[in-house]
């Protein structure tokens, strides 16, 4: 498996980008809605539902200069709020770990990631498959048909800003 770089953020870093309720909407590319969240020092962010009934938010926080990846889920049930649990990614095939923080957005439990390699998200923007695991296996499993072209305007809305 390949690591990435994880940072874990003061507990409201960590939280901001499930509880910021005040997204401004900047543009959409196919299943993929480009955000502006204020809440964040103006991050911005792309994000999509999925068939199986997450909800994945990916993008910038300048204000702790860091990205992350966000995902919702009712099915997900019980994760603890503020806990730290290892989980994996797998984009294609490709494996890496991390950590995620749990949280709750409009009562919904969800998994925030954050990681200091901004890199990363052309990774994930370059491929197809992503899934999300913990250490009862598989808990997400997502298209990310149009990401590449969603994080490009993520990328100018962000300059915008």
């Amino acid at each position: 498996m390949v690591k990435f770089g994880m940072v874990c953020a003061a507990a409201l870093a960590v939280a901001a980008p499930a509880a910021a309720q005040d997204l401004v909407p900047y543009d959409a590319v196919e299943n993929w809605e480009i955000l502006v969240d204020p809440t964040l020092g103006n991050g911005c962010l792309m994000m999509s539902e999925f068939e199986d009934g997450s909800t994945v938010r990916i993008g910038f926080d300048p204000s702790a200069e860091q990205a992350y990846v966000t995902a919702f889920n009712d099915a997900w049930g019980s994760i603890e709020e503020g806990k730290v649990y290892p989980i994996g990614f797998t984009l294609d095939g490709e494996a890496y770990t991390g950590e995620a923080t749990g949280m709750y957005l409009d009562g919904v439990p969800g998994a925030d990631v954050m990681f200091d390699n901004e890199d990363f998200l052309v990774d994930i923007a370059a491929r197809q498959t992503m899934t999300l695991s913990n250490e009862g296996g598989e808990v997400m499993s997502i298209d990310l048909s149009h990401s590449a072209d969603a994080l490009l305007q993520v990328i100018a809305c962000q300059e915008a800003q």
